[in-house]
Formats: structure tokens, C-alpha cells, sequence
């Protein structure tokens, strides 16, 4: 007679066997064992893995390592996350029985790493005991707190009138070569001495793009406080997809202990396209522009995870800078729109300012901040007040007086004030300001301190009055940066220090028109 627990005994020594646990050289636990079909273009078709669960680690002969993402009746869709020429049909593929993950934490600051946290700059591996899964649930709408913190960028334009608080995310977007770049990068070594992570996530971009940005982190003392995660235009679409995802769960491990973050993701624009390769080669169906119909929700749950939280859960914040690239000044296009919706305004970049010379070259009409004024230094809300509409009037009022010969003389004296206003918003690259410099400059145009200087000395002018602020008023730029009101005699002794400085380069003018004169 047959033992009646000889069944149990059968499905126990099964289930021990199939969960029995081998350790291999490389640390990884391996559980079930599963047979490539198909390979080609980073995307592999798996057989077996019954209980593979979904953005599992799997590992592929000679140390090739996917993701399953497809999760299929009869087979496993595995994003690839290496090179895939030595992998063939017939392959085993093992479980691993973890997530996608990589190493986080301050030992990363300084370095240049790929979005499995494998080092790129040939300074050794990265030894971290703490790890983050590459995909995270976004904070909780209770644990977030209101944006009120600005973060300087260092660029006139932008704090002043496009300001930026830590825990948004501002979308900077153009068509190429319009300065979408320079802007993140000014705005990496503008916080030098803020206390503010930067992070750079490059998806896409040519090798020797990325080798101009490190380099240009290091010229200018920023590789110091900020990280490199690259996967460019070389690497896998599978690393293209998972670097922005694995650059946010390096800021939230700083975010998370109180810190403040920066994570640009340079571009957006390619992590779609490297997204559409992989979905149409997994044979999912495709929408608008051939795009499957969640690339909403992949930039949706990506940016979400940019926030301040409140004190309670260690007051740190993660500001989010994605960018991506227009077609023909197209921002109406599919991705734009999306991108546009899920973030919390735009910074839009005009070819015809670039070819103008007008750098940078910000178009302030289709620019705008939807936190505004809320994460701005209250003096300089001030002095800025009232400038976007005052710009926005004088570029209508120039179009117009092309076609007019006759104009009165207030629209003629808003013409000449707003051509030195955009003369004061020019600023080259690699020259972030500080706050009492921006402020200075922007009450000399509106006071009207330049009205009767050349355009040609408004540049001059510039020089003067930051060297003037730099040297005279220090403790008034402590409290401006502070966010302190100022006194009444402190407002007029930053107003008489910018007009001393104009006055002076005003006198020089004016010397040398009378030589050339005599």
C-alpha cells in the first residue's frame, strides 16, 4: 500500500531541488535555467523561467547580463544589457533572483560610471555596500513639500525670469546645437559652493560629446560634487533605456539622507527612440509615430520621482532637468507635448536667437516656470518684477517698427530700453553669476542707468558693475542670498554703487568721443 505521504515527499524534494541555490564566482545567486530561441538587435526571446518575475536580472553565457520585460505565455522577452555577438540560439539563461540594482552612495561623487554602475573612467570598480533597484516607486504625494527653495542656475535669463526651485523639473528644449546643453552644464558649475548633488545622465550622445562635458566638469572644478552615468550612442538600447531610471536612484540615495540634487538627463529624446527599438522588436503594438502607446508612462514614472520632501523625511530634494531635441521648432510634436504636460514648465531655445548671436539664446515668450515667483530670493523678485512683460512688449514693438518709419517717442523710448535689456541678458558660457551681480545688472537696466550709454558699451558697463558689487558690497550680498529684506539705506547704497560704476564707464565714453572729435 502506497505511502500517503509519498506525495508530499515527492513535492517537497521537487521544490528544493528547483529552488536549491548555486553559488557562482561572481556573487549571483542562479535558480532556474532557461534556453535562448532568438537573438538580434539587444532584444533576446528566452524559453523556461516560469517563475522569472518582471525587470529581473538574468544571466546570459560569458557575462552577458538582460532584463526580462516581456513576461509572454510561452516565452520571456529579455532586454539585453551587454554586447550580444557571442550569444546564440540554444544558450542557457539563468535567474538570478534579483532586481535590476547598482551601487549608490557618496563613494560615486568624482566618478564616471554606466548605468549597471560598471566604472568608465579607468579609476577601478566602485565597492558600495548599499544598492538601489534602478526602478523605484516614486515618493508618496503626503511626504512631498511645497517648492520654495530657489536653485541658481548662474544665468541671468532664467533666474530672473524663468526661475527654478529645488524639487522641480524644468524641461529645456530646441532644435540641435541651440545650447540646451551649456545651459545644464552652467548650471552644474554654478553650484560649486551650494551644497547641491549634480548628476549629468547622458542617453545617446556621441562618445566625444560626453568626453567634452567631463572635461568641461573638470576644467572648471564641478567633477568634485557631481556623477557621470553614460550611455551613448555606442551602448545598448537596453542601457539607453535603464540610465535615467539608474541616474534618479543615485540622486534619491542623496535625496534620502537630506541632500539637495540636480539630475540632468541629456537627452530625453533618444531614451524614447532607444525605448520604440525595444517595444516594436518585443512585438508590442505600436501608436503615434510608431511609439507604443505607454511612452507617456515611462517619462511619467521617471520624472515623478523628482521632489522636496518635507522635514520629516530629511528635507531633500531632487530638481530634474530633462532634455530633449525639437525638429524644426516643432514643440507640438508627439514627444515635446509629453514632456511639456508632465513637467512643471519649459525652457525653449531659438535657433534664430543662436544665429543672432543672442546667447543664450532663451526665447522668453515660450519659456515659462510654473513655480515662478514662489522659488525666487525676494529681492530678486524685486527688481524682476516686471521684465518679462516689459521684454515681451519691446520684441512685438521691434517687429513692428521693421515695417513703420514714423513711431512715437514712448514707443521709441521702449524700443532703446529693450535693446539694452537684451544686451544686459547676454551672457557667454562657463560665466555663471552670482545673485548680487544679476541684481545689480538688472537694476541698472531698469533704472535706466544705461539708457544714455552705446549698445556697443553696455558689455563694458556689465564688467564695471560686477566688479563694483564684488568689491563694495558683501554683506548686502550675504542678505540677498539669504533671502533677507534689505533696509532702505541698503537699497540705496546698492542703487548709488551701480550707478557710480555706469557713471564711470559713461565718463570714459564720453572722453573718447571728444578725442575723436578733436
Amino acid at each position: 500500500m502506497q505511502d500517503p505521504n509519498y506525495s508530499n515527499i515527492i513535492q517537497s524534494a521537487f521544490a528544493f531541488i528547483k529552488n536549491q541555490v548555486m553559488q557562482k564566482p561572481d556573487g549571483l545567486q542562479i535558480y532556474e535555467t532557461g534556453t535562448v530561441l532568438s537573438i538580434g538587435e539587444g532584444i533576446a526571446l528566452v524559453d523556461g523561467l516560469p517563475d522569472v518575475k518582471s525587470d529581473e536580472l538574468l544571466k546570459f553565457p560569458h557575462g552577458v547580463m538582460g532584463m526580462a520585460y516581456n513576461l509572454d505565455e510561452k516565452q520571456v522577452g529579455v532586454i539585453l544589457l551587454d554586447e550580444e555577438e557571442r550569444i546564440e540560439a540554444g544558450d542557457e539563461v539563468h535567474r538570478t533572483g534579483r532586481v535590476l540594482d547598482l551601487p549608490v552612495g557618496d563613494l560615486l561623487l568624482g566618478r564616471v560610471i554606466d548605468p549597471l554602475g560598471r566604472p568608465l573612467d579607468g579609476e577601478g570598480v566602485v565597492y558600495s555596500q548599499t544598492r538601489y533597484a534602478v526602478e523605484r516607486p516614486a515618493p508618496p504625494i503626503m511626504h512631498r513639500d511645497k517648492v520654495a527653495t530657489p536653485l541658481q542656475t548662474g544665468i541671468k535669463t532664467i533666474d530672473a525670469l524663468i526661475p527654478i526651485g529645488r524639487g522641480q523639473r524644468e524641461l529645456i528644449l530646441g532644435d540641435r546645437q541651440t545650447g540646451k546643453t551649456a545651459i545644464a552644464i552652467d548650471t552644474i558649475i554654478n553650484q560649486n559652493d551650494k551644497d547641491v548633488i549634480c548628476i549629468y545622465c547622458a542617453v545617446g550622445k556621441q562618445n566625444a560629446a560626453i568626453a567634452k562635458v567631463i572635461a568641461d566638469l573638470k576644467k572648471h572644478d564641478a567633477m568634485s560634487y557631481s556623477i557621470v552615468v553614460s550611455a551613448g550612442a555606442d551602448a545598448p538600447a537596453g542601457i539607453q533605456f535603464v540610465a535615467p531610471y539608474a541616474a534618479t536612484s543615485i540622486g534619491e540615495y542623496f535625496m534620502e539622507r537630506g541632500r539637495d540634487v540636480l539630475v540632468v538627463y541629456d537627452d530625453l529624446t533618444w531614451h524614447a527612440r532607444a525605448y520604440r527599438q525595444m517595444a516594436l522588436l518585443l512585438r508590442r503594438p505600436p501608436g503615434r509615430e510608431a511609439y507604443p502607446g505607454d511612452i507617456f508612462y515611462i517619462h511619467a514614472r521617471l520624472l515623478e520621482r523628482a521632489t522636496l520632501l518635507k522635514e520629516e523625511y530629511g528635507s531633500g530634494s531632487l530638481t530634474a532637468f530633462p532634455i530633449i531635441e525639437t525638429q524644426s521648432q516643432n514643440i507640438s510634436a508627439f514627444i515635446p507635448t509629453n514632456l511639456i504636460s508632465i513637467t512643471d514648465g519649459q525652457i525653449y531655445l531659438s535657433p534664430q536667437l543662436f544665429q543672432r548671436d543672442i546667447l543664450p539664446a532663451i526665447d522668453i515668450g515660450l519659456s515659462v516656470s510654473r513655480v515662478g515667483g514662489a522659488a525666487q530670493l525676494p529681492y530678486y523678485r524685486f527688481v524682476s518684477k516686471n521684465l518679462k512683460l516689459s521684454y515681451t512688449q519691446f520684441q512685438e514693438l521691434e517687429i513692428f517698427s521693421r515695417f513703420s518709419a514714423r513711431m512715437d517717442e514712448a514707443s521709441r523710448k521702449i524700443i532703446e530700453r529693450g535693446r539694452r535689456v537684451r544686451e544686459v541678458m547676454k551672457q557667454p558660457q562657463y560665466d555663471p553669476m552670482s545673485v548680487i551681480e544679476q541684481v545689480a545688472e538688472l537694476m541698472a537696466v531698469n533704472e535706466g542707468f544705461l539708457d544714455e550709454l552705446e549698445l556697443s558699451a553696455i558689455t563694458e558697463a556689465k564688467k564695471a558693475i560686477r566688479t563694483a558689487v564684488k568689491e563694495k558690497l558683501e554683506v548686502i550680498a550675504v542678505k540677498i542670498e539669504s533671502g533677507e529684506h534689505l533696509l532702505e539705506e541698503e537699497r540705496v547704497r546698492l542703487m548709488q554703487v551701480v550707478r557710480d560704476a555706469v557713471d564711470a564707464v559713461k565718463g570714459k565714453q564720453k572722453q573718447e568721443a571728444d578725442y575723436a572729435a578733436d
